[in-house]
């Protein structure tokens, strides 16, 4: 009986390294999933902050809060499911799937930059609610709709990661990335938006060093959210672009992905050949995306 009983706990033990094991794959492959979504995390940190303009400053935080429930949501409740049904039923769709969405990214990558360079006219043609409740109903829509978007390319970009473990694995390393990017991006959109009242804060504090301070963010902010805006325009193109030679390379094409590999070889490998090849993939991003653009305004005039 003892003896038996010593074999149950050896049974047990080592059942619980197992666990734990897989534990530590699964936390391993879910960073690895978040870091190369990590374009597009950027660029949700950049758009969502430009939903609470024009609004109450009493109600930005619970604003982004509500934004913040939506993308879970949408992460979990629909995104997620589809994820593992794709999975498990038409693996061979993630590709393509990945390539529409990189293509999507170029897109909107390219026309930020066309918009930069001619000016934005969508403003002037929107009607504004004037309202406040409508007008915050109305945003944190719109914002949800912008997320589960931006939410399906990362959860595509995970999926593509790990869609060659277990089925189960796949569900919790895709609700770590969801739960994980979503808090990430929330948090610091909070701390964006809320950055120049604690400038405010500061600069009433006593201390010269201290005002100094409060005074630097609230001039800051305004320099902070434009570089903002530019790295989000620039993550979404490099990823789009990279996702789309990636997707060319596994359908076979071995082009551009041989002559970008080729000169980050040239270039020594390490971070200058990762950089060459980063502005490869946004060169092609931006080629990609500006025809798509092209095309979309001849086909709407």
């Amino acid at each position: 009986m003892p003896t038996g009983l010593v074999a149950l706990l050896d049974d047990i033990a080592g059942l619980t390294k197992l666990a734990a094991a897989s534990l530590d794959d699964v936390g391993a492959a879910a960073g690895k999933a978040g870091a190369k979504a990590a374009g597009v995390v950027i660029d949700d940190t950049a758009v969502t902050p430009q939903y609470v303009t024009g609004l109450s400053p009493q109600r930005e935080l619970p604003i982004i809060a509500k934004i913040a429930a939506g993308s879970l949501r949408n992460k979990l409740l629909i995104l997620l499911p589809a994820a593992l049904l794709l999975s498990a039923f038409a693996p061979w769709a993630i590709t393509p799937i990945l390539m529409c969405g990189g293509a999507y990214l170029c897109f909107e990558g390219a026309e930020k930059v066309i918009e930069a360079f001619e000016g934005d006219t969508h403003a002037a043609e929107e009607v504004i609610p004037t309202d406040p409740a409508t007008l915050e109903k109305r945003q944190v829509a719109s914002a949800v709709r912008t997320d589960l978007i931006l939410s399906a390319e990362i959860m595509a970009i995970a999926l593509a990661e790990v869609a060659a473990e277990p089925i189960w694995e796949q569900a919790v390393i895709l609700a770590l990335v969801g739960i994980a990017i979503t808090i990430g991006v929330y948090g610091v959109v909070g701390l964006i938006v809320k950055m120049d009242d604690i400038g405010l804060h500061f600069a009433k504090k006593r201390g010269a060093a201290v005002q100094a301070i409060g005074r630097g963010l609230v001039k800051g902010m305004p320099i902070v959210m434009n570089a903002i805006s530019v790295i989000g325009t620039a993550a979404m193109i490099w990823v789009g672009g990279g996702i789309i030679v990636h997707g060319l390379e596994v359908l076979g094409l071995h082009e551009p992905a041989g002559t970008l590999h080729h000169w980050s070889h040239a270039a020594g490998g390490g971070l200058l050949g990762w950089l060459v090849t980063a502005i490869g993939s946004g060169v092609v991003g931006l080629l990609l995306g500006g025809a798509i653009a092209f095309i979309l305004h001849k086909v709407k005039h």
